[in-house]
């Protein structure tokens, strides 16, 4: 499958939000004590405004069944995404093999 470069990967908290929360049937509380996490700190992460750290992404992939890579990725391809709109490189120059 091929992405569209530009639009911007999903933030593993919007999926959080949107999809999987939802379908435990829990409260967020409920979930951010499960992960061993505040609520404060899972609903920074479910309205974007904090990353899927490592941490956090161990905890995600435990509760979840699934690997925390998959957070990590997830979380590196949104933040690579923004950056590479938002970082000035033009300054810098590209070294070539001689």
């Amino acid at each position: 499958m091929v992405q569209n470069p530009n639009r911007c990967p999903t933030h593993p908290g919007e999926l959080l939000l949107k999809d999987i929360v939802p379908a435990t049937g829990k409260t967020e509380a409920e979930l951010a004590d499960m992960l061993g996490i505040s609520s404060e700190h899972f609903l920074d992460v479910l309205t974007e405004t904090k990353p899927v750290n490592a941490e956090v992404a161990v905890r995600l992939g435990k509760l979840f069944g699934n690997s925390p890579s998959l957070w990590a990725r997830m979380q590196t391809a949104h933040d690579t995404w923004v950056a590479e709109r938002n970082v000035d490189v033009s300054d810098i120059p590209t070294l070539k093999k001689t």
